[in-house]
């Protein structure tokens, strides 16, 4: 799952064998530098979100799990054409073999697929085998390595990891890396097997996560904690060329990546899909040599920037939406110079948590419930979606997103039906009144009542935050903003230290279960910033876990989803429709709903000479 960035050092503390790999390098300091030129297409992409670093266990933010995905591989990935997603082997020889009861997984690697040189491996090929991902998971129950993503992992009850990581953290000693345990073992050379503690039907998306990827013993070893987020090394189709904190980040194609040919089980029936089906017939991966992304954090600069033809692809930026898709459709000025659009509602979610271990917004009884419910009513998220956004994107009525198993359209919440005036009236009803004839409403204890909410300091989260004080204002509350970047915030989230913040999840594969997940008791200060704790979700949470799709998990997924609107630890606002700009030069690209990897399959002809630069009007 994408959401953010999280700045930590921290790292491998631990064994010193490894049966299949070189004994530790000498530390190395890292410093991404430039390689030599390299001679080809280069692909030119814009982003606004900055990047932490890359390290599958230690990062979260978008960027980096998008270089991360073109780095590193994971055992299974999703078919890139097919609609609705379908899973499919990427460093697997094939799917994985299940028992029937879906507690015991065995997953077979390819053979000759190489990890991309480096000094750790001393001039050695190494090769990819399966206690490599056996490593690269156990690192998720190291406390040393710390990690939003370990409950992705323990929610499915490996047997005996858990008990490993407590049993480290009790005894304040490294985690025993070596100790074999029955739930995660290597079979040969290129055989692992899974042994849950629980039925889990849907473990094998697990193993097409973005944080599944294979870390090399050797590499972890040679670069320690805080070099490792600047040197990864996998097997993907590039490596890390150069990398400017913050502004630009350079890919090179692998000289060591294996030869992989375009494959689908079955195109969707969308024009482009069926057309990148035609496209991409025997094409080889990668298809370009180098790919350029630059971090531009505010909207203007990119705008102009894509328009003078700097840029290749350019998402494109909400508050631009009425000039590059007016109505929905490609702007005639962009058509007629060649660009292509391709718009899609994305699997992600806007949303805004309420922190159930603060004093004031959180707790279970009905009058901290009704001032949740009341802050909900009173913002209107259709208005954020018009002002905001630009209409490039539609009101949530909660927190499962559009491809997703258990979305429901015909869903209608009272996140969508704002009211002022049914807020005050809750508000009322429960204490929350202005007694000394201020304006503003105090607690049913006369203490005073002051929302503290986060924002980043961009210019559409100073645009969120006025919406807000506005909002509030016309019922009586007062707020107070704190602007910081999204890593402190992420920090201070990760701590319990936040009242209300709101970001942007990303669904990572086609199932609710992370989104059920961000409310569910176990996963508080990880995914779930919201700290919520109710036994009963907690219970519906994991009655849906270990049933298969059908009638009698989405009942359940359905009670849940009732019951978090009722106590509204977390507040949807709406689901992002991304828009691709693409110049005219630029074939073959397809953005999967799940997929972060598809530089891999982007080609390019060659583009036209840059004319003389013109204002951008439309």
């Amino acid at each position: 799952m994408k959401r953010r960035s999280v700045v930590v050092a921290a790292g491998l503390a631990g064994s010193s064998t490894w049966p299949l790999a070189m004994a530790a390098a000498p530390q190395v300091k890292a410093t991404a530098t430039a390689t030599a030129n390299i001679a080809g297409k280069t692909l030119r992409v814009v982003t606004h979100l900055p990047e932490t670093g890359f390290d599958p266990p230690r990062v979260s933010d978008q960027t980096s799990l998008r270089i991360n995905a073109h780095i590193f591989e994971a055992p299974l990935t999703y078919d890139p054409l097919a609609r609705p997603a379908v899973l499919v082997p990427l460093t697997a020889a094939a799917l994985p073999e299940a028992s029937a009861d879906f507690k015991h997984f065995v997953v077979t690697l390819k053979p000759g697929i190489f990890f991309s040189d480096d000094p750790a491996f001393k001039g050695q090929a190494r090769e990819l085998v399966a206690a490599d991902y056996v490593f690269s998971f156990k690192r998720f129950y190291d406390p040393a390595v710390i990690t939003e993503h370990l409950y992705l992992f323990e929610n499915e009850k490996i047997l005996g990891l858990s008990e490993l990581r407590q049993r480290a953290l009790k005894d304040k000693t490294p985690f025993p890396y070596d100790q074999e345990v029955p739930g995660l073992r290597t079979l040969d050379r290129y055989r692992f097997e899974v042994r849950l503690g629980a039925p889990s039907p849907r473990f094998t998306a697990l193993l097409a996560d973005r944080t599944a990827a294979a870390v090399a013993r050797e590499v972890v070893l040679a670069y320690g904690a805080d070099d490792l987020l600047a040197h990864p090394v996998g097997t993907g189709p590039f490596v890390l060329g150069e990398w400017r904190r913050g502004s630009k980040i350079v890919l090179n194609r692998n000289p060591r990546f294996r030869e992989q040919v375009f494959a689908t089980v079955g195109a969707g029936p969308e024009p482009e899909l069926q057309a990148a089906a035609k496209t991409l017939v025997g094409a080889r991966a990668p298809l370009v040599d180098r790919v350029e992304l630059s971090i531009v954090e505010e909207s203007q600069p990119r705008w102009l920037a894509f328009l003078q033809g700097e840029f290749d692809i350019l998402t494109m930026p909400p508050d631009f939406g009425h000039l590059g898709m007016p109505s929905g459709q490609l702007a005639p000025f962009l058509a007629k110079r060649g660009v292509q659009a391709q718009r899609a509602l994305a699997p992600s979610i806007q949303h805004t948590f309420f922190n159930f271990d603060d004093p004031l917004v959180g707790g279970y009884t009905p009058a901290k419930v009704a001032l949740r419910r009341a802050i909900a009513l009173a913002f209107d998220s259709a208005e954020e979606v018009r002002s905001v956004f630009r209409d490039q994107a539609i009101a949530a009525q909660w927190m499962i997103p559009p491809h997703c198993y258990g979305f429901d359209a015909q869903l209608r919440s009272e996140l969508s039906a704002p009211s002022h005036a049914r807020a005050k009236a809750l508000l009322d009803l429960h204490g929350y009144v202005d007694r000394n004839n201020d304006g503003w409403r105090e607690q049913p204890s006369g203490q005073p009542l002051v929302l503290r909410m986060a924002f980043s300091p961009d210019r559409r989260a100073r645009q969120r935050s006025e919406l807000w004080f506005k909002h509030l204002k016309a019922v009586g509350i007062q707020v107070q903003f704190e602007f910081a970047s999204f890593g402190e915030l992420i920090k201070k989230s990760l701590a319990g230290q936040l009242m209300m913040w709101g970001f942007i999840w990303s669904a990572g594969g086609p199932d609710c279960d992370h989104f059920l997940g961000l409310a569910y008791g176990p996963n508080a200060g990880q995914s779930s910033d919201c700290r919520f704790k109710l036994p009963a979700y907690d219970r519906l949470y994991e009655r849906q876990r270990v049933l298969p799709d059908g009638p009698e998990r989405l009942a359940l997924i359905q009670q849940a989803v009732r019951l978090a609107l009722a106590y509204m630890p977390l507040m949807a606002h709406n689901h992002a429709i991304d828009t691709e700009l693409l110049q005219a030069h630029v074939r073959g690209v397809v953005r999967h709903p799940f997929n972060s990897d598809w530089f891999r399959w982007v080609d390019m002809a060659a583009p036209e000479p840059p004319g003389p630069s013109k204002p951008a009007t439309a």
